[in-house]
């Protein structure tokens, strides 16, 4: 178990990437190893939209967005550390808006790992389907500079390795403005 040096500041670990490059996994590995921690499964929430009437993409991403925030925040105000696995596409900086308030260390990681790889991920788990979206997002966040120094490879690492790694690796914290 990883014990806070700050015992005050709650972490708060964001973890994104494409389909298929481990961030469920990640996720689930790293709340094992961090004190009074909480997972946020964010695809849980984004798939609790149920009926023929659903709203747009763009209004239940908005919705699950708000929901992630929502628990994040009453986990942490009531003492306890938070990893999210959600993809992360232009939410960061509103995100971060949102916790200035609070007394926390955001760590934003996302991971990736080469076309092959994704295609033996997505083919072992059933989900080839989702082969362009994957490829898509990569390149999406691959191509923006601000995300350069949170990317981390996982094409040829473990889940124990790459856990290990977003733990100790100080170049994924994210300056939260609390000026605001």
């Amino acid at each position: 178990m990883l014990d806070l040096q700050d015992k005050n500041k709650k972490l708060i670990y964001l973890i994104s990437g494409p389909l298929g490059v481990g961030k469920s996994t990640t996720s689930k590995e790293l709340a094992r190893y961090i004190k009074q921690c909480v997972l946020i499964e964010g695809d849980k929430l984004l798939h609790m939209f149920k009926g023929e009437s659903q709203p747009s993409w763009e209004e239940r991403l908005n919705l699950t967005w708000e929901n992630i925030l929502a628990l994040t925040r009453n986990f942490i105000v009531n003492d306890l550390n938070v990893v999210i696995d959600f993809v992360v596409e232009d939410e960061l900086d509103w995100f971060c808006k949102q916790i200035s308030d609070l007394n926390v260390e955001l760590r934003y990681i996302i991971l990736r790992a080469d076309k092959d790889k994704l295609t033996e991920r997505l083919n072992m788990r059933g989900d080839i389907d989702s082969l362009d979206r994957s490829l898509f997002l990569l390149n999406k966040m691959e191509s923006s500079p601000s995300n350069n120094q949170f990317i981390y490879d996982t094409t040829l690492k473990q889940p124990k390795e790459i856990t290990q790694d977003v733990i100790d690796d100080t170049r994924f914290n994210v300056f939260i403005d609390t000026s605001r």
